[in-house]
């Protein structure tokens, strides 16, 4: 858990919280599927409020557009293959098998939870 915690740059004080949100369903009924929602909440508004206060010339359609092309599952895959989340999931014996370590749709997932995750051991409101 330290490796994955400098990665991220953020040393949780609750580091329970980064363990559930690598948690994946496969493995545990405590897993990362609420801490994803949240998450995704976080992120996209997070995403919006940067491209609303950088472009504010360009109209909300143009930004939807880019907040989407920001926000997605190959851009957050590709987020968690860059810090080696793959290497900190807890996975179930079926999706180790399948190689659901690589899986960009989990890695996806659990980099969403993850947001979640610091933000609960943040404090973040």
């Amino acid at each position: 858990m330290q490796q994955i915690q400098q990665r991220l740059d953020h040393i949780f004080k609750r580091p329970e919280l980064l363990e559930q949100a690598l948690t994946h369903r496969s493995f545990s009924s405590r897993n990362n599927e609420r801490f994803e929602f949240v998450g995704d909440a976080i992120l996209n508004y997070t995403v919006a409020k940067m491209l609303f206060e950088t472009f504010t010339e360009l109209p909300e359609g143009r930004l939807s557009r880019m907040r989407a092309n920001l926000v997605n599952q190959d851009t957050l895959a590709a987020i968690a293959v860059s810090l080696n989340v793959g290497d900190a999931l807890f996975l179930g014996p079926g999706e180790l098998k399948s190689g659901g370590f690589n899986r960009p749709s989990i890695l996806a997932d659990a980099m969403e939870a993850v947001f979640a995750a610091i933000s609960f051991d943040a404090d973040f409101n």
